[in-house]
């Protein structure tokens, strides 16, 4: 699902994009300042067009504007993630029972592929990196649910804040591995048609990925009094 051809994506489009990932992948810190003036130094572009990349941000929940201190990064906390998580784990969980009875054979088999292209990369245990898009199998499902309302509450709405804790905290160390068979019992739910058993799996795999961030969050607050 491709928001923008390459011939209509502009100049402002193409920062947004990038500042995005910037942000999503820690290159620049959660809870840190934007410098108009810095940022288009960076991306070689005018001040106005990091405002409307900040301001389209801003709708993303990835940065917060505050009187008298101006545009910030979100600061990734335990109580803005289990928030965020609560609302996940309703949202792509309805979307998982969605996706059980709206996707086709055609994309059903394609998520399958997309599970066995990434396994060699989780059974090395480390990391379970997806990019955002197709290549992102919550995304195929968010899409999967052929429900334009609820993608768009999800893709515009929370999408690209819940990667950002995903990436930042939730794709490395012991969970790879279970995680990734979460996913593939999900698929399998969905594949069977069966929505019901798809929408537990998937509330119960955000629960799990909720409790594992919010125990690195804990870790890193300790670490930071230590």
């Amino acid at each position: 699902m491709q928001i923008f051809s390459e011939e209509t994506i502009t100049s402002a489009d193409k920062t947004f994009f990038q500042l995005r990932s910037d942000i999503v992948e820690g290159l620049i810190p959660s809870g840190s300042k934007l410098s108009e003036t810095e940022l288009s130094t960076k991306y070689a572009v005018s001040r106005a067009v990091v405002r409307e990349a900040i301001n389209r941000l801003a709708s993303s929940h990835l940065v917060e504007r505050k009187s008298n201190i101006g545009a910030r990064v979100v600061a990734l906390s335990a109580d803005g993630l289990v928030q965020l998580y609560q609302v996940r784990e309703s949202l792509e969980g309805m979307a998982a029972r969605l996706a059980a009875a709206n996707m086709t054979d055609d994309e059903i088999d394609e998520l399958n592929q997309l599970l066995n292209r990434q396994f060699q990369e989780v059974k090395d245990g480390k990391s379970y990196y997806q990019e955002a898009g197709d290549l992102d199998f919550h995304y195929r499902i968010i899409v999967g649910s052929k429900n334009d309302h609820l993608i768009s509450m999800l893709l515009n709405g929370i999408y690209h804040l819940v990667r950002m804790y995903r990436v930042q905290l939730g794709m490395a160390g012991p969970r790879v591995t279970t995680a990734f068979d979460e996913h593939k019992h999900i698929v399998q739910a969905i594949s069977n048609r069966d929505q019901e058993l798809a929408e537990m799996l998937m509330r119960r795999h955000i629960l799990y990925s909720k409790n594992n961030i919010e125990k690195k969050l804990s870790s890193i607050s300790t670490e930071r009094k230590a």
